[in-house]
């Protein structure tokens, strides 16, 4: 078993590229109204919103734990519509010695696809590569999408939009 992973899924949605990028860029904070029971809250920690070298920190559930997080916003490519954060401490780093989350948004015909990448080294051999935290990430994906486009969580149309 290899200690450097990577793995990778992609989320058809059907907001903008634009609309898209500006909330895991610029608007991560918006999340938690968002995605409540997958983002608790998203603080700025140092920085500036959107600039690369932020530091964030992060409460969210997985696999039914709070957990917390302090990302730095690693690089941002504003033509590719790409957002890399670095872990630097929390329960990933529990697992991890290296742990990165890169969200691309791709346009397509109608809509976009979200291309989301997990590069990780873990500890141990013994460590599961994260496919729930891939996965946490896509359902998160799935609900910013629906916000976008004026559904709420259980799919119900929201006649006004903050």
């Amino acid at each position: 078993m290899a200690l450097y992973g990577k793995l990778e899924t992609e989320v058809e949605v059907n907001a903008s590229v634009e609309k898209f990028h500006e909330i895991f860029h610029q608007k991560p904070h918006h999340m938690s109204n968002i995605s409540p029971d997958k983002i608790q809250s998203i603080e700025l920690h140092e920085g500036e919103w959107g600039k690369v070298g932020t530091i964030l920190y992060w409460h969210y559930f997985h696999e039914g734990k709070a957990c917390v997080s302090k990302r730095v916003i690693e690089a941002v490519d504003e033509e590719n519509n790409s957002v890399t954060w670095k872990e630097l401490e929390g329960d990933i780093s529990k697992h991890y010695k290296n742990f990165r989350v890169k969200v691309q948004c791709i346009p397509k015909e109608k809509g976009s696809v979200v291309h989301i990448t997990l590069e990780y080294e873990k500890l141990h051999e013994q460590i599961q590569d994260p496919h729930t935290f891939l996965q946490l990430c896509a359902d998160a994906a799935k609900d910013i999408d629906a916000h976008l486009m004026g559904y709420d969580n259980e799919g119900s149309c929201i006649t006004a939009k903050a």
